[in-house]
């Protein structure tokens, strides 16, 4: 018998994903906070219910990704009130480690299990069933859920107990925050010097500084396009994260440090909802 699945959260990333199992399985039950975001799963044949508990109540399988640490929280400590036992959840949303030990620890005490599997791979990744997902959890769980993550990720890893697949992502954020200022600063050299920005894209991509940023971001950057893949308020809450992290395992990352500061900057500006490739702006501006 097929398990019955639910999705909580229907953002740039959500809805792509969420779109994916509807189409691969069949069935889908779904909530978000706004459900105007849901009309179209709707429309495809997602079952909408009004609050996570009554997600979790009718699922057998449940995924969330929503936004901050608050909201895993509040979603989570609705749906304890359902019956839980025999039921997995996955939380893809970008965390704490720390929140998710203890999620994981309250379902377990109720007979369920609990994976914590952030993604990376951006918009385009979700609409193309391509992302990146860092699991942690235990063998069992990563079993069962492998079926699904193989629908909407192409790399899947396990990289062990709860908490460290947003370890791992952290440890992605990281390198993704040296990698965008650096995109960032080269194309606005290169426009300043009087280049051809396209031109040393194609020039550039090809040697050692190729990379997944470059492909993806500066085409959108060189014509303008700053609509989110993944929106900057939401990198800066994954900085902010690691950051203190990493000021627990006693690290002083200065370039993380930096590269936040500029983003929250940008959403001081009222930028936050723009995409992280929109920190051309902000280095073109200073």
């Amino acid at each position: 018998m097929e398990e019955r699945i639910g999705f909580i959260g229907l953002g740039v990333m959500g809805k792509s994903m969420a779109h994916l199992l509807l189409a691969k399985f069949g069935n889908l039950n779904i909530y978000s906070r706004t459900k105007e975001k849901a009309l179209p799963l709707i429309e495809e044949g997602a079952s909408w219910y009004s609050s996570a508990r009554e997600v979790a109540q009718n699922s057998d399988v449940v995924f969330t990704i929503v936004g901050y640490p608050k909201d895993v929280r509040e979603v989570y400590d609705n749906m304890m009130n359902a019956p839980l036992e025999g039921k997995l959840f996955v939380d893809m949303t970008t965390t704490e480690p720390s929140l998710e030990i203890e999620i994981g620890a309250e379902l377990s005490k109720r007979g369920a299990s609990f994976i914590d599997a952030p993604v990376s791979g951006g918009d385009k990744g979700a609409r193309e069933g391509t992302l990146s997902i860092m699991c942690g959890g235990d063998d069992e769980a990563i079993e069962r859920a492998m079926k699904y993550f193989l629908v909407m990720g192409k790399n899947i890893r396990h990289l062990g107990p709860v908490g460290s697949g947003q370890h791992t992502k952290m440890a992605n954020q990281i390198l993704i925050a040296g990698t965008m200022i650096g995109l960032c600063e080269s194309l606005v050299y290169a426009r300043k010097a009087g280049l051809d920005i396209n031109e040393v894209m194609a020039t550039i991509s090809k040697g050692a500084a190729g990379c997944w940023s470059l492909d993806n971001y500066g085409p959108r950057i060189a014509r303008g396009d700053f609509a989110p893949g993944f929106m900057v308020k939401h990198f800066v809450k994954d900085m902010k994260i690691a950051i203190d992290e990493s000021r627990k395992m006693g690290l002083n990352l200065k370039g993380l440090e930096l590269v936040e500061k500029l983003y929250e900057e940008m959403e001081k500006e009222g930028e936050g909802n723009l995409g992280t490739h929109a920190l051309y702006n902000a280095i073109d501006r200073l």
